[in-house]
């Protein structure tokens, strides 16, 4: 359990130290969600804030996250950082569950920064079942942490992985992206967690089968 820690420890002190992928990630969340705000004001359109809100935010998270994980590993390929990591003397699952942690925190760190925002933005003065929406914030960016990671280790060999990554990735997320975008919408409309039991169920199959191929599969994903 050390080793992954040490790795996604040492991850998280390059990040912290140049800020330069958490800086874009804060700006891009932010630029959605005002850009949103703008174009859905009750004042201009007869909208429900409940029946937008939970689309706009999983957007900012998903297209603010896609930046993050296309970094992940391409940022390993210089100097052959990348060969130094496969030389060290641990499993290959424990390099991918080491940047799935580090990947995590810089995840959350984005994510409470923005859904304060989110609630002060689209009025939110009374938000029910704030608990609830921690659960299903917290479920739906693990199972995209899991999946993006994987993916951004099959990718970083490749000349176009900016680009590739979203293709190959959206199909993949889209399931766990439409499960959380309605289990925040019946949380925040009903207060209930449990109005999003069918949901919350998918999401934590979700991220268990992921969470299980990927520690079979990231040895020969990261082959030359």
């Amino acid at each position: 359990m050390k080793d992954f820690l040490y790795l996604a420890w040492k991850d998280l002190l390059m990040e912290f130290r140049t800020k330069q992928m958490l800086n874009s990630m804060v700006i891009f969340s932010l630029l959605v969600i005002v850009i949103f705000n703008y174009s859905f004001s009750n004042i201009l359109f007869n909208i429900k804030v409940e029946d937008i809100a939970p689309g706009i935010l999983w957007i900012a998270f998903t297209f603010a996250g896609m930046l993050g994980l296309s970094r992940s590993f391409s940022s390993e390929m210089e100097e052959g950082c990348l060969d130094g990591l496969k030389l060290c003397p641990v499993d290959p699952s424990t390099i991918y569950l080491g940047k799935v942690v580090s990947n995590l925190v810089i995840m959350f760190l984005i994510e409470a920064i923005i859904v304060p925002l989110f609630i002060v933005l689209f009025n939110f003065s009374d938000v029910k079942g704030l608990a609830g929406l921690i659960v299903i914030i917290l479920l739906g960016t693990i199972g995209f942490i899991l999946v993006g990671t994987l993916f951004s280790a099959l990718t970083v060999n490749m000349r176009t992985r900016e680009i590739l990554l979203p293709v190959i990735l959206f199909p993949i997320i889209i399931p766990l992206i439409m499960s959380s975008v309605m289990a925040t919408q019946k949380v925040l409309s009903t207060g209930d967690l449990f109005a999003a039991i069918d949901e919350i169920r998918l999401l934590v199959v979700y991220d268990l089968v992921f969470f299980i191929a990927a520690q079979l599969v990231f040895e020969y994903v990261i082959e030359d």
